[in-house]
């Protein structure tokens, strides 16, 4: 049975989330989509901490976030599909 790495919890998201210790750059990540538990593959391209997510797309600066089917925030510089995403390329809207 292989583990999966990488959450996404609808298949409109563009992001999903890290649910491993010490995922490296390079990874060929099972991801998992649990709303409907289909599967996919796709490779990581930074090390990416447990928590943290990727994007699932190449994103541009100000492109919305989705997790959860839901806006999370904005984009605030471009990250290509497998690339890491935290507070360094994305922003809250709140404030």
């Amino acid at each position: 049975m292989t583990i999966p790495q990488l959450l996404v919890h609808e298949r409109k998201d563009n992001v999903g989330v890290v649910v491993v210790e010490n995922l490296k750059a390079g990874t060929n990540m099972l991801c998992v989509v649990t709303h409907d538990n289909s599967s996919f593959e796709m490779q990581v391209h930074d090390d990416v901490p447990i928590g943290h997510k990727v994007a699932l797309t190449d994103l541009k600066a100000g492109d919305t976030a989705l997790k959860y089917g839901e806006d999370i925030g904005k984009f605030v510089a471009d990250v290509k599909k497998g690339g890491h995403v935290h507070v360094h390329n994305l922003k809250t809207k709140r404030w």
